[in-house]
């Protein structure tokens, strides 16, 4: 047993410490009235929320099919592949030999776990909402409910520039989530995420509302709290004291890949539009005018007599695309849409990509120290959906174009009388030996080899007749500047 013994000048202090207090709150006027009246805040409690919305949240797990043949085993080191031979343990990547068919050889097609996350339950017949990167490249989607029922689910859709998608399982009479209103969230307000960081099912971890539209450059802007998400967390929701979804968790902030205190939630009324197309069309429409654009900054806004650093500054234009027709130039800035204000640069790609492709809309620029007004006709953003790659992609051109890394395209007279080049080709994509020779989308090759170029035509003839094992020297046009470059073809 312990005795803590208390020395006779301790517990004179003791005395005099209780005497004071008595004489404050005996004494009028020494306590302010205002803060004795301050009422007590109590901490939140969850528990009530967690009962409620709990059910509806789920587990997703993904599954992948081993398809690495034994001819394509990816190299280890022999010592760390001899410690798992020894102690029986299957080489990561390579087909469990505990469990080969008699034979061998051939290839593992049993299914391996690639990765868990969350997700919560739209309606009860079973529409599930998640992230896209949950499920991305998986060949079998498990939900888990509350229950402990394991259901295969089936992607209805996925859309990665907002990282939403939508799944089903076939169940019926299943509890579901109700949708809040973002406009009413605070900053400030408590909030809860519930999912399965680290396959821990049913976490529950709460915060508060850090920041509202929270520009991470992404497609959309994010709610930011300092709600504890971890991986696994994905796609499960955000939950605010009514017991509404009021975000999707979809990203941290992390230098160790770890919690950091910043996670980020994309706001269920842009996540719901979405989940409402994947629902209706499997894939998400937006709309397209065809440039390229780059934020405005203080000093530019300044020396051009815009004033403030707001718009977005029209970096290029895509030739026959909707802005050219309706005459937007390269350097242009976009300051209003429909008369909506452009703050940042961002804000353009999203108001035109929510606008219905086909419809008019109504820009205002500032060039050259004037606005004007111009109506451009929305285009159609291209689908997510793989397609087969188009004239001037490296996958459409020949074999010694493509080991280049390159895809090129013919200039248009505009173009031409733009640049006041005779000829060349536009560079449309830049990967593997050109790109690490410096090109880039929107260059402008004059020759090769010192060789003028004309047309992509031309182009190609002479890269073909090039030696393979040298370097291919290239004069490229990128702005008002031209330099050489030279593009080490890869061995």
């Amino acid at each position: 047993m312990r005795v803590d013994v208390v020395s006779p000048a301790a517990r004179w202090r003791g005395h005099v410490v209780a005497l004071g207090l008595c004489l404050l709150s005996a004494v009028p006027g020494l306590i302010p009235a205002s803060a004795a009246a301050q009422p007590q805040v109590a901490l939140p409690d969850f528990t009530e929320l967690v009962e409620r919305v709990g059910p509806a949240v789920v587990n997703i797990r993904t599954l992948e099919r081993a398809r690495q043949a034994r001819g394509g085993m990816p190299e280890m080191d022999d010592n760390l592949e001899e410690f798992f031979r020894r102690f029986g343990i299957p080489l990561p990547g390579r087909p469990d030999q505990r469990r080969a068919p008699p034979g061998g050889g051939g290839e593992d097609e049993s299914p391996v776990q690639r990765g868990v996350g969350s997700g919560f339950i739209l309606s009860a017949d079973g529409f599930v909402m998640t992230n896209a990167h949950v499920v991305e490249g998986a060949d079998e989607v498990i939900v888990t409910l509350t229950d402990k029922r394991e259901l295969k689910a089936k992607i209805i859709g996925a859309d990665k520039r907002t990282d939403v998608a939508v799944v089903k399982i076939d169940a019926a009479n299943l509890p579901f989530v109700r949708i809040g209103d973002v406009n009413k969230l605070k900053v400030g307000e408590w909030v809860l995420a519930i999912g399965s960081p680290f396959n821990l099912d049913n976490t529950v971890t709460a915060g508060i509302v850090s920041a509202k539209q929270r520009d991470t450059g992404d497609y959309l802007p994010f709610i930011q709290t300092d709600v504890a998400v971890n991986p696994g967390n994905s796609g499960g929701p955000l939950i605010n004291m009514r017991g509404e979804v009021v975000g999707i968790n979809s990203q941290i902030y992390s230098r160790s890949g770890g919690f950091m205190g910043i996670s980020f939630a994309i706001p269920i009324d842009e996540a719901k539009s979405i989940a409402d197309q994947l629902r209706a069309n499997g894939r998400v429409i937006r709309g397209r005018i065809g440039v390229q654009i780059t934020p405005v900054t203080k000093d530019v806004a300044e020396s051009i007599g815009l004033g403030k650093p707001t718009g977005a500054l029209v970096r290029s234009v895509e030739a026959g695309g909707p802005a050219e027709k309706a005459g937007i130039e390269a350097g242009d800035i976009i300051t209003k849409v429909d008369g909506r204000s452009v703050e940042k640069s961002n804000d353009v790609q999203r108001m035109i990509g929510n606008t219905k492709p086909g419809s008019r809309v109504a820009l205002q620029l500032f060039r050259r120290g004037n606005y004007r007004d111009v109506a451009v006709t929305v285009g159609e953003f291209e689908s997510d959906t793989p397609r087969t790659p188009a004239a001037g992609q490296p996958d459409a051109q020949p074999a010694p174009v493509k080991a280049l890394g390159l895809g090129v395209a013919d200039l248009t007279e505009a173009q031409k009388r733009e640049l006041k080049v005779r000829g060349g080709v536009r560079v449309e994509a830049a990967e593997g030996a050109a790109a690490r020779a410096g090109l880039r989308e929107g260059d402008v090759i004059l020759s090769v080899d010192n060789t003028e170029i004309a047309d992509v035509k031309q182009f190609q003839a002479v890269v073909q007749k090039a030696d393979k094992n040298k370097p291919l020297s290239v004069l490229v046009r990128r702005g008002e500047w031209v330099n050489y470059l030279v593009i080490r073809p890869s061995r």
